[in-house]
């Protein structure tokens, strides 16, 4: 089931609400009539996997930004 978000009119709120796609709810708050919002995508969230092959890419081309301070390599 999909994760919507809903507005009212009648009472100007905005919430989420995870129903099936045929459902038409109502506020929680008022009971009024609710209008389908379009939701913002989620960005994806960096993986171990990711983050440890973008070391290595910034390894291998000579720099250490993606290295917290810490994690740096000391250099002479």
């Amino acid at each position: 089931m999909p994760l919507f978000d809903f507005h009212c009119a009648k009472c100007n709120k905005t919430f989420e609400l995870l129903i099936k796609a045929s459902s038409t709810p109502s506020c929680p708050e008022c009971g009024g009539e609710v209008a389908k919002q379009v939701s913002c995508p989620v960005a994806p969230g960096q993986s171990a996997g990711i983050i440890a092959n973008a070391r290595k890419r910034a390894a291998s081309e000579g720099h250490f930004s993606n290295y917290k301070p810490l994690e740096r390599p000391k250099t002479r």
